[in-house]
């Protein structure tokens, strides 16, 4: 029976102490990881989005012995911006360059990009000056790093387009390609990429 109550004795001794040690090993402070997972972004749109194809019609003369009257500026559109960047450094920016599907015979179209305006955040582009539009990528907007520019028109960057008498030359060579057409549609394309 000693033996006994002996045995049951030291099983509580043993049972105290492992709830001693287990209690012992909180302290005042304790910690956990949160992984945060944060994604690679580069996209990119042109506002309005519901009316964004533009039209830009040159006046024709009523007066014998005058050229044609290029149409105003159009300052109707916004390009607006989403960037991540996958690392840090003044190397890691984005680009965004822009092109012209086919270029309209003896005509010059020509965008400039204003300065970034709106209500978004981060390393926005810097523009280019204005650019005559062509079939090859020519960049619009450098320096982009991590930023929004905000959604819709009046975020981001206003995008001003003329139209001038040009195209495969200047003066009488860029007005002898113009031929009346009333369907002359020309895409223009707007690229975001990495630097």
């Amino acid at each position: 029976m000693k033996n006994l109550q002996l045995s049951v004795l030291a099983l509580m001794l043993v049972s105290l102490t492992s709830k001693m040690n287990a209690q012992s090993a909180d302290t005042k402070t304790d910690n956990h990881t949160v992984t945060i997972d944060i994604p690679e972004v580069a996209i990119l749109d042109i506002e309005p989005s519901a009316n964004k194809n533009i039209s830009l019609k040159f006046i024709a003369p009523t007066e014998a012995g005058e050229k044609l009257v290029a149409p105003a500026a159009d300052k109707s559109l916004w390009l607006n911006y989403s960037s991540i960047k996958t690392s840090t450094g003044p190397d890691n920016v984005r680009t965004v360059s822009v092109k012209l599907n086919t270029p309209v015979p003896g005509i010059d179209i020509k965008v400039t990009a204003g300065a970034y305006s709106g209500n978004g955040a981060g390393t926005f582009g810097v523009p280019a000056s204005t650019l005559t539009l062509t079939s090859a990528d020519q960049t619009i907007l450098t320096g982009i790093g991590s930023a929004y520019t905000g959604n819709g028109v009046n975020n981001g960057h206003n995008l001003q387009y003329d139209v001038a008498v040009g195209g495969t030359g200047t003066g009488a060579t860029g007005y002898s390609s113009i031929v009346a057409n009333t369907t002359a549609a020309a895409i223009v394309t707007y690229t975001i990429s990495d630097n």
